[in-house]
This record gives C-alpha cells, sequence and structure tokens, in this order.
C-alpha cells in the first residue's frame, strides 16, 4: 500500500486541457494500482450503458445514443476503486487498532482495499472482530429496541439505489421516526427548497436533448472537470454551434476553460483543443446575488424582460423588478467583484438567446444566502421565458450518483415530502408525521447527546460535516454506530459507548444474486431520469450481503411482523420492490418494471415545471426577491477572508484517490490554502509559508487548521480555498444556509495565522 503523500509537493502550474493525455495518464496510474487491471478494463466498457452499470461517482446524465467510452477520469477512478483486487480481511484489524488507525489519512484508509467481513467492535482489545451476520442484526435491534425512535438517525448516502433507499425510509417510519438526512443535506438542499417554492418541483427542469437546441448557457459555481466531466462532452457540443457559453465561479477551472475530447482521434492526435467559456467572470465568494441583481437590472431597463411569459407564468414580478431596480450599482460592483460593464455584456448576451439554460452547483447552494442564490436564478429564467421549451431550463448538477433519487422514494425529513398516506393505507401502519432531523439537527443532537443511535447507509458522515471535533466527541458517547459499507473510512474509526457495527456490503458493479436470480437496480440521474443497472463482477468476499440484504435482516429483527411487509420475498426478486415503489409513487414510477423494459436507456419520471405547471400556492411560477445582495451571511472586515472549500482532481466527495491536483498544479499534498499575490503580500505572507486559519465566526469558539501551505493562486482578492474534508473543521455547525440548513462551505470567515 502506497501513501503518496510527499514531503516535497510540486506546485508547477498544469499547461493543458482537461480531458486529453492527462486523464489518460491518470487512469493509467490509478488502473494498475487498484491491481485489477483486466477486470477493471473490461467494466469500464460496461459503464453508464443500457446493458451495464450506472456510475458509482457522479450522476451526470447519460447521452441516447451512448459514446463508446461512456466514461470520464473520475468516473474510472470510482470504478477501479470499488473492484480493487486489495482486502480488508479479519486479520487486517488483528494487526490495527482502531486508535491506530485514526492516524491514517482519508487515502490510505480507502485504499486498503474492500471490507470482507461482518464485524463489531471490541472495547477490550480496540479491534473490530468478526461476527455472522444473524448475530449483528439480532444485536443492532437489541440496541435500538429500548430506544425513544426520535433518538435514532437513519442516514443514506448518495450511492444507494432506489430498491434500498425505498427500504431504508420504511424501516425508518415502520420503527417510528423519519430522521433521515441524506447527502442531500449538504449540497443541493438548497436547490430542493429553492425551486420548490419558486417553480413548484425540488428538481431541475432540463433534460439533456435541451444542449442539442440551447442558444445561449449561464454556469454559475460548478467545477465539470472535477465534479461532472462528461457534461464538457455537451459543452463542447454547444460551442461547437457557436452558442455562448458565460461562466461565474470564482477560481479559473481548468474544465471550463478547455478541453480535448479523449474519444476523439484527431484532437489526440493533434493536440487540438476545444475552448468551454466564451466569457469568465471571476464573482468574488458569495457575490452572485449581485451579479444576477446586475443583469436582470439590464433587461429591466432595456426592456428585454418576456412580458407575455411573466403575465401569463408568474406572480411577483412587480415586487421583485421594483427592488432590482433599487439596487445601486456601486453595491452590486462591490459585492459581486465584477464590474457593470462586464455584467452588462452578459445581460446582453443573455438578452439575445431565445433559448437559454442555467447550470449550477454549490458554489451557489453552500452559503447562508444560498436558497436566497438559487432563487435569484430562477428569476432570470423567468424574466426571459427560459423554462418549460427546448433549449431553455434550470440544471443543478447533483453530486452522487443517485442523490436525487433517493429523495423521489421518500428519503426525507420532512413530513410534506413524505408519502405518509400512502404509507399508510399500503402497509397499515401510522407512519410519523413530526419533521425528522436533517444534517445539521443530526450534528446538533450527536454533540448534545440527544441522538443515541446512528445507522448510516454507507458514506462519511463525521468526516463530510462541520463541527469535526465536536461531532467525533459526540459520536463516541452514543449507543449504537452501525456503518454500511464497502471500504474503510474514518466514520468507522469512532466506536460508540455501546455497540458499534461494521457492516460490508456488495458494490453496484458486482453480481447481485438472489433467490430469482441476478438482481438489477435502479437509479436517477441529475435531468430526472431512471437507469436501470446490473453488476456482474465478482463479489469481493462470499460474506457479503447485497444493501437491500442487509436493510431486510437489520428490519426484521427489529420490527414485529407485518404480512404486508414481505422482506424476504422482496430481497428475493428486486422487481418487487419496484412495485411497491409504483404503487407508493405511481405519479413517477407507474409500471415501474416495464418502462425499464421498453426503454433500456432509461425513462423520464417527469417534471411539470418542464410543461409550465406550477404546483406553487399562487398556480404560478414565482419571482421570489433576496433581501441582501451579499450571500455570505457575514460582513467584510479587515483580516477576515471567505473561505472556499475544493475538492481536487483526484477526489470524490470525502474518497480521496491520490495527491494529484493536476489541473491546480498542486501534487503531493493536501495542505494547501490558495490566496490571491495581493492578498499574501498585504498579510505580510510568503509563497510556500505554512500557515495556520483560524475561524472568524465571532461565536468564540476556537477552530484551526494548521500546516497549511500559502500557494500563490488566482482567487478574488479577500477570498482564499482550500480542501474538504481537511478543512471541515473551520465551519462552525450553524454557519449554514437559512432554510434549507446546508453548510455554507463556500463562504467560511476565517482569519489567518501565520
Amino acid at each position: 500500500m502506497t501513501e503518496q503523500y510527499d514531503d516535497r509537493p510540486d506546485f508547477t502550474p498544469y499547461p493543458g486541457p482537461a480531458g486529453g493525455w492527462g486523464s489518460l495518464r491518470s487512469l493509467a496510474d490509478i488502473i494498475p494500482r487498484e491491481k485489477n487491471p483486466v477486470v477493471t478494463s473490461a467494466e469500464l466498457l460496461r459503464q453508464n450503458k443500457p446493458d451495464g452499470f450506472a456510475c458509482v461517482s457522479c450522476a451526470w446524465a447519460k447521452p441516447d445514443p451512448t459514446h463508446a467510452a461512456e466514461f470520464c477520469e473520475n468516473g474510472a477512478k470510482a470504478t477501479a476503486w470499488e473492484i480493487t483486487s486489495q482486502r480488508v480481511t479479519p486479520a487486517f484489524f488483528r494487526q490495527h487498532t482502531l486508535t491506530q488507525l485514526r492516524g491514517w489519512s482519508d487515502y490510505r484508509l480507502e485504499e486498503a482495499g474492500r471490507l470482507t467481513h461482518p464485524m463489531r467492535y471490541d472495547a477490550a482489545t480496540d479491534r473490530y472482530v468478526v461476527a455472522p451476520w444473524e448475530e449483528a442484526f439480532a444485536a443492532i435491534a437489541a440496541r435500538l429496541k429500548p430506544l425513544d425512535p426520535r433518538s435514532v438517525v437513519f442516514y443514506a448516502s448518495g450511492r444507494a439505489s432506489l430498491e434500498t433507499s425505498f427500504l431504508w425510509q420504511l424501516m425508518a417510519r415502520l420503527y417510528g421516526n423519519q430522521n433521515l438526512p441524506d447527502s442531500s443535506n449538504m449540497c443541493h438542499e438548497s436547490t430542493s427548497v429553492g425551486l420548490k417554492a419558486s417553480i413548484g418541483v425540488p428538481v431541475g427542469t432540463v433534460k439533456i436533448e435541451d444542449f442539442d437546441h440551447t442558444d445561449c448557457i449561464l454556469h454559475f459555481g460548478q467545477n465539470v472537470a472535477t465534479n461532472s466531466p462528461r457534461m464538457l462532452h455537451q459543452l463542447r457540443a454547444v460551442h461547437k454551434r457557436g452558442a455562448p457559453i458565460v461562466v461565474f465561479n470564482p477560481l479559473r477551472e481548468r474544465g471550463l476553460e478547455r478541453f480535448t475530447d479523449p474519444q476523439n482521434p484527431i484532437e489526440m492526435a493533434t493536440g487540438g483543443e476545444t475552448p468551454i467559456a466564451t466569457q469568465y467572470h471571476q464573482v468574488i465568494a458569495g457575490g452572485d446575488i449581485a451579479a444576477m441583481t446586475g443583469i436582470a437590472k439590464w433587461l429591466i431597463d432595456n426592456d428585454r424582460v418576456d412580458h407575455d411569459f411573466v403575465a401569463r407564468h408568474t406572480h411577483g414580478y412587480e415586487a421583485f423588478a421594483a427592488s432590482v431596480q433599487a439596487a445601486d450599482w456601486a453595491d452590486i460592483e462591490r459585492e459581486s467583484g465584477l464590474t457593470r460593464a462586464a455584467i452588462e455584456g452578459v445581460a446582453a448576451i443573455y438578452a439575445r438567446a431565445k433559448a437559454a439554460m442555467a447550470i449550477y452547483g454549490m458554489g451557489l447552494t453552500q452559503h447562508v444566502k444560498g436558497v436566497d442564490n438559487v432563487r435569484m436564478l430562477v428569476n432570470l429564467m423567468l424574466m426571459r421565458g427560459n423554462i418549460g421549451k427546448p433549449g431553455a431550463g434550470l440544471c443543478p448538477v447533483r453530486g452522487h450518483s443517485n442523490v436525487q433519487g433517493q429523495r423521489t422514494v421518500g428519503i426525507t425529513e420532512k413530513t410534506e415530502l413524505a408519502p405518509v398516506d400512502a404509507l399508510k393505507e399500503r402497509y397499515g401502519f401510522t407512519p410519523p408525521t413530526e419533521k425528522g432531523l436533517d444534517t445539521v439537527e443530526a450534528c446538533r443532537g450527536i454533540i448534545d447527546g440527544t441522538v443515541k443511535a446512528f445507522l448510516s447507509l454507507g458514506g462519511n458522515f463525521a468526516r463530510a460535516v462541520p463541527e469535526t471535533e465536536l461531532v467525533e466527541d459526540g459520536w463516541m458517547r452514543m449507543d449504537l454506530s452501525v456503518q454500511i459499507a464497502t471500504k474503510l473510512n474514518r466514520s468507522h474509526l469512532l466506536p460508540a459507548a455501546g455497540d458499534t457495527w461494521l457492516l460490508p456490503c456488495l458494490g453496484r458493479i458486482e453480481r447481485d444474486l438472489q433467490e430469482t436470480g441476478p438482481q438489477r437496480v435502479t437509479v436517477e440521474d441529475s435531468t430526472s431520469v431512471i437507469h436501470a443497472s446490473l453488476g456482474k463482477v465478482d463479489p469481493a468476499s462470499p460474506h457479503l450481503l447485497s444493501e437491500p440484504a442487509i436493510v431486510a435482516g437489520i428490519a426484521r429483527a427489529l420490527l414485529p411482523a407485518n404480512p404486508a411487509v414481505k422482506w424476504d420475498e422482496w430481497i428475493g426478486d428486486y422487481a418487487l420492490i419496484r412495485d411497491e415503489i409504483a404503487a407508493i409513487f405511481p405519479h413517477f414510477f407507474a409500471r415501474f418494471n416495464q418502462r425499464l423494459a421498453e426503454e433500456p436507456g432509461g425513462f423520464w419520471k417527469g417534471n411539470k415545471a418542464s410543461g409550465r405547471e406550477w404546483d406553487t400556492p399562487s398556480g404560478k411560477a414565482e419571482f421570489l426577491a433576496p433581501a441582501e445582495l451579499n450571500a455570505t451571511g457575514f460582513a467584510a472586515a479587515d483580516g477576515r477572508y471567505r473561505l472556499l472549500t475544493l475538492r481536487s482532481n483526484d477526489q470524490f466527495n470525502t474518497t480521496v484517490y491520490g495527491y494529484s491536483d493536476r489541473f491546480r498544479g498542486i501534487n503531493g499534498t493536501r495542505q494547501v490554502v490558495l490566496m490571491n499575490r495581493d492578498d499574501i503580500a498585504k498579510a505580510g505572507l510568503s509563497n510556500g509559508q505554512k500557515v495556520t486559519l483560524a475561524s472568524d465566526a465571532g461565536d468564540n469558539h476556537d477552530r484551526r487548521v494548521g500546516d497549511l501551505i500559502v500557494v500563490e493562486y488566482n482567487v478574488p482578492p479577500g477570498c482564499i480555498a482550500a480542501y474538504y474534508p481537511e478543512c471541515n473543521p473551520l465551519i462552525p455547525l450553524e454557519h449554514h444556509a437559512e432554510e434549507s440548513h446546508v453548510p455554507a462551505a463556500k463562504s467560511v470567515p476565517v482569519r489567518i495565522v501565520a
């Protein structure tokens, strides 16, 4: 096992484009490293194909027809990572205590390989030891039964299938709670809240075909080359057609600048590149509302509003327009970090487009005013009638591969989004109706001791959330921790005071053989298309169970028998689970199994707003004016910086594949802070100096992350950037988006201590 951290890191700028030979060299590194190159290479040809498996990393849409190789660099890394030949066996835990393993890096823990046996924590030896599955299920149930259900959290990461997610939420509600936070709470809950209030649906409105018809793309706060590289094919095609792509992002990200298509022999042979961004505007962190207000102001002043659409389909325009007209250009320029001329130039481009799309990511959602960011972007689209026609609409880019789908099938802490009546009628019980805990509220409960048990369907919750130190301390005081996982991560190394269980599951790429034969599962992509996924690789261990089987095993031990809840039959045939999903959610999943057979490339679940039906109290799309131009939630002050937490090119969420952030020219370390040249000089620092970041939230809590190397980088003045999860300890738990509670990780108030 190789730890790739280098005591002498390299900061040589990378001259190449996104994609191209750099991507191929990256794959040439990781595939042999995972020691299963033949199987991995064969499986990559099945990735994101109608008869193959859905990528286990991002949720970007699949084109029809698919490319010959329908995977990106990061997707290939995720596949190699999951079907590695390296194993974490019982012998591994005999060699290492949990105390020792907590000193390992995120990379080294997961690089150790796939978990092979169900394990329980033995406090006497500080080690995991093997335990039979039935013992695990019985012990978990024995811990849960005496607890108040409201003190238990059922967390879900974004990778679990629709089938597993449906069973997970059903088990939680049958037990008596809907503490069902998921990774949406950490990223796109601002989208779900903002879009629901504005247009009546909590998801985006575009299909992948809209890229073929758009005249303009406005792209906010989303790093395509790292977070959804396959979208570069669609963006490249838009540029080739001559449609402008206007980017607003604090950092200049290579994938938004230029791209070499690895599947284009001419570009690869000649070193050809395709520019992506027509214009690139480095808005300051939290300055997007101001920039969008400036665009709206120009549209109103120059009478480029679609008044017919506004009159027929919207509500609240007059009040919104008045707030825009009242905004002062000096304030807009200060808060956005952009000039009036630059903003008005974008407005003129947008006004010329007959159909425009808005693409965005967590650069909008992870701010204190993240919901306002989303609503303001909706306002821009409504002003020109850019929802509900070909080539137009809203495109929030989701992260994990089924994070949107989990919400669709009931993973939610909100009663108004839960299918309470349908569950009651079909399964003969009274579901809970009080609001459950979201991620921030779950963290509060872990810290103050009101959360007694935490069951995690995948993910690395304790490492991914803010207020890391307090959460970890609280975690080890709980009565029960249950972690369903494929690989080892830091959350598994925090034993609860009572019982701790580590339950290894099949990965999506592996063959899932049940009573009726091989099983396929389903996922939902960012554009609301449902895809089937069939794994064929031999399981990493004969001792693994599938995620649905593990959920059913816990549920059978925990819950009283219910003739309407047929755990054994459902696990024997996942098609029966899909029948249950169709019965509970008929508006999305009618004829679920038949549609999968009829539409092997995936079926669109439908979207009212795409048809200009507005499921809002007024029956129309709502203009909702933001209260402020600054989305950070805090004021500027001498010595206070806006920290943006980032992930590297060698990372997916908390999974770190290595120490090469190729596009940013950072190799051999993740302990860096990216700073503007003038800010370095003003602070009396030097490039390469080590510093500590300290929280400047004003709450008297001492949060620090040290030994960070100052790296001169093209960052807007007053903004700095560093990697997560390493810098998550700097994020106060209460520094989150209003309404949605998404941690505001894209504008964290910090100071630099030399």
